[in-house]
């Protein structure tokens, strides 16, 4: 051992400062869903207590992240959308003097310069690797693979969610100390990198991760001053596996426990940098010296790095601004706009001339049909084409999992799925009944094998090779005849009837009134009912596409919304829990049938469930809204001017069609999150950009409703929003790159672009980009309420992730005023008018 080595040998016991870096490091890192919940995460969540280009200068320093949009993207803005306007209020937003000149020759030159190089990088860079594998590809394979094989033994997998004992070996450097077995034995690291004397350093490496996180600080000469940034940038390198770990932690702690993977992985990432830094300095003394020189040099400029990266993305920013200022100038326009009168009765929710609250239906007068949509976007293409059929037909936007705190679990299975958004742990259990299917659970248990055996990468050859003929059959079958798609959980029975639980007791018929009461309210829809109300969740339709789930439902746990809306329309067409809520003040009419429904969001079909008998009209309506929502959609599919037969014929082909990398868009181009009434924007074309959720802030004592919309619902559309603008930006960092050569990680946390490399996450280039143009433009959540400036600034200083997301520049806060013309910014703490 060199004199080095054994001055830091010495040193076994973390420190306090060094281990605070160190955890501060590793709770930067936001936490990823898997495959088949895959629902939108904002991957710079953990950073959202700094400002929004403080964050996107540290990643671009720390790692190398593009966190904005490259220069050719903006320039395309400038010939379409920016305006010199623009520009110029972005600039003295900024407090900037600059001219249209100095910006447009930004965008010639915006590369921010260096970032931080991890040992591994140094090494890369100053030894002639010409014919050699890159350590940095190397390390990232090697750990990615032990991680992938951590999942696969259980080490790395999601817990069972009905297990009330923290996730066993989590606390005691389980996940390192098996990294650090499988490397001792692997002797093929130093034939493939050519260094022979290589294994003797993971030999000498510590046994438990907190001695090695010592060591390794100490002999690097990382105090804890940069400590912190130089752990955030190893964690960056493996910020896919990081990313799934963080999620493990994230479902510990929602159900009341512990793990410390995270720091086991972070402790194996700087081995890395250990082992190489003592291999140079034992094979290399001239080499070392050089490193040693520059890796000082780094230790003392990392706030100069930051500094810089500031500067060189402030221009950037500017350009972003002013993109983000000529969508809402138009957007302020149209809102401004008063509401075209509709041609029947008033069915948008207000105010009335004594000042009153209307009810759900206006004034006491009844609409032909009242239908609930998710707030998703692409619900508003579609309720804007319903309620163009007839003006008696009133829509109403709700939070997608429909009030309903459930995960659900088929009978005769120990599956077990949450149907609410990722933030929140379900509070009860939907079983569908035992008479309804008692073959159910074996038929789910023999497709679930198939697909785990056909699904991992490395058997799939061998799948295709052992079925021989009859595998060859069904490839032609599937590419000649394509049958639609469905996941075999949502294979739901026609006529279920479904039980509620809490704790394994099922819910009394006060139980399910009180829930059913607490749902109404929230929707608002309380008097004056419909005789059809339809509840209509949405889900998409796709044929072999690991990322299916984030076209569903992200507010249902990245699933369809079909379960929530059957048990819901179960509930409320429930004589006893309709007697129960005339104890409460609702009174349901008799007539009155609620019907649940689902919007395939690829296909803009929507299908009615349990109806004894069929309502024509209801569905020629819906039938005609499907037809005008494709024909809007279909210019961006590649399908403008197809008749209404044809152009349905091909959007069903795509959704079949096992080698269609773009079956939709999913929710991207998001742009806009509208809490008010839908007289705001009833008659308004908003593109399909805008989430939509109604609330009437006159019915809502207390503002409880806002509060709750503001603190859940707006947090789940921001998430959207930034999983797609960093997806867009870094693809390669924050998104899984290309869909043809995806193979799905076994435990499904989610693929491998080829063979190899870090675990990718968040959304496919395909997703976001038509090989033309960027079907989705980064644009930063403006959210726009409809309700008194005293109560959105009293909720916003009552929680502090609403008040960070607001003045930190995460999002941009409007509320608009009762009179239609006056729309205020809320920023900081005070209001200041648009």
């Amino acid at each position: 051992m060199n004199a080095v080595a054994e001055v830091s040998s010495s040193a076994s016991a973390l420190s306090a400062p060094l281990r605070q870096a160190a955890d501060e490091a590793c709770s930067r890192i936001a936490p990823t869903w898997p495959l088949e919940q895959l629902i939108a995460v904002n991957p710079w969540w953990e950073l959202r207590d700094l400002p929004l280009a403080e964050v996107t200068a540290r990643l671009a320093a720390l790692g190398g992240v593009r966190c904005l949009m490259p220069g050719d993207y903006y320039r395309s803005l400038w010939r379409n959308s920016i305006e010199p306007a623009h520009l110029q209020g972005a600039a003295a937003e900024a407090g900037l003097e600059v001219s249209i000149e100095q910006l447009l020759a930004h965008l010639e030159d915006a590369d921010s310069g260096s970032h931080w190089h991890n040992v591994s990088d140094l090494l890369d860079g100053v030894r002639d690797r010409q014919h050699r594998m890159a350590w940095r590809d190397e390390i990232t394979h090697q750990i990615s693979q032990l991680c992938a094989a951590a999942v696969r033994s259980g080490l790395l997998a999601e817990p069972r969610r009905d297990a009330a004992a923290p996730r066993a070996g989590t606390r005691g450097g389980a996940l390192y100390r098996y990294w650090l077995g499988v490397t001792r034995g692997d002797r093929g690291i130093s034939i493939l990198m050519g260094e022979p004397d290589l294994d003797a350093q993971f030999d000498s490496l510590p046994e438990q991760p907190d001695a090695l996180l010592a060591q390794a600080f100490a002999e690097l000469e990382a105090d804890a001053s940069v400590a912190g940034a130089y752990a955030h940038a190893l964690l960056l390198d493996v910020n896919g596996w990081a990313s799934w770990i963080a999620y493990l932690r994230f479902q510990d702690q929602l159900h009341g426990s512990h793990n410390a993977l995270l720091q086991d992985l972070l402790a194996i990432r700087l081995a890395w940098d250990l082992v190489l830094w003592r291999h140079q300095a034992a094979t290399d003394a001239a080499g070392f010296r050089h490193t040693s020189c520059l890796w000082r040099k780094q230790l003392g400029c990392v706030a100069l790095l930051f500094q810089a990266h500031r500067d060189a993305q402030q221009l950037t920013w500017v350009w972003q601004r002013a993109a983000e200022l000529a969508y809402q100038q138009g957007l302020h326009q149209q809102l401004r706009l008063p509401s075209p009168p509709p041609a029947g009765p008033d069915f948008s929710t207000g105010a009335d001339d004594a000042g009153q609250p209307e009810n759900s239906a206006g004034s006491g007068r009844s609409a032909l049909l009242q239908a609930v949509f998710c707030i998703d976007v692409r619900s508003e293409v579609m309720r804007r084409a319903l309620e163009a059929q007839d003006p008696a037909i009133r829509t109403l936007g709700f939070a997608g999992f429909f009030g309903l705190p459930i995960d659900y679990q088929p009978t005769g299975t120990n599956y077990v799925r949450p149907q609410l958004p990722g933030l929140l742990k379900p509070a009860l259990r939907v079983t569908d009944r035992p008479q309804a299917d008692p073959a159910r659970g074996r038929a789910l248990d023999r497709r679930a094998r198939w697909a785990e055996l056909t699904d991992a990468a490395p058997a799939m050859f061998s799948v295709v090779e052992a079925a021989g003929l009859r595998y060859a059959f069904k490839l032609l079958r599937d590419s000649l005849f394509p049958a639609a798609h469905q996941h075999p959980v949502n294979r739901l029975v026609a006529d279920a009837s479904w039980t509620l639980s809490r704790d394994g007791q099922e819910l009394t018929a006060t139980e399910r009134a009180e829930l059913a009461g607490s749902v109404l309210r929230a929707m608002g829809l309380v008097e004056d009912f419909a005789t059809t109300v339809l509840l209509v969740g949405h889900g998409s339709s796709s044929r072999n596409n690991p990322h299916a789930a984030a076209l569903d439902c992200g507010a249902c746990g990245g699933q369809t919304g079909e379960v929530n809306v059957r048990v819901l329309a179960m509930l409320l067409n429930d004589p006893a829990v309709r007697e129960a809520l005339q104890g409460d003040g609702i009174r349901i009419p008799r007539a009155t049938r609620f019907v649940a429904a689902l919007h395939d969001t690829t296909t803009d079909e929507v299908r009615c469930f349990d109806q004894t008998e069929p309502d024509p009209t209801l569905q020629a309506w819906l039938n005609a809204a499907g037809q005008l929502a494709r024909a809007e959609r279909a210019p961006d599919l590649g399908l403008a001017g197809k008749g209404n037969g044809s152009l349905r014929s091909a959007l069903r082909r795509r959704a079949r069609d096992w080698s269609q990398v773009r079956p939709e868009w999913g929710l991207a181009d998001n742009a806009s999150f509208i809490i008010a009434p839908r007289a705001r924007t009833r008659g308004l074309d908003l593109e399909g950009r805008a989430f939509l959720h109604d609330y009437c802030w006159r019915a809502d004592d207390g503002f409880a409703k806002l509060e709750m919309i503001m603190t859940a619902p707006m947090l789940v559309t921001h998430w959207i929003n930034m999983q797609y603008n960093a997806s867009a930006a870094d693809n390669l960092k924050y998104g899984s790159g290309n869909k043809v050569l995806h193979n799905v990680v076994f435990g499904n946390p989610g693929v491998f672009e080829g063979n190899g490399g870090d675990l990718r996450i968040g959304l496919p280039l395909q997703s976001l980009h038509d090989g033309a143009r960027w079907m989705h433009r980064f644009q930063r959540l403006s959210v726009y309420v409809s309700a008194p400036a005293e109560a959105i600034a009293d909720i916003a200083a009552r929680h502090d992730t609403v008040r960070q997301l607001i003045d930190n520049d995460w999002l941009f806060l409007f509320r608009l005023d009762d009179d239609g013309a006056t729309i205020e910014r809320f920023y900081q703490g005070g209001w200041t008018g648009v």
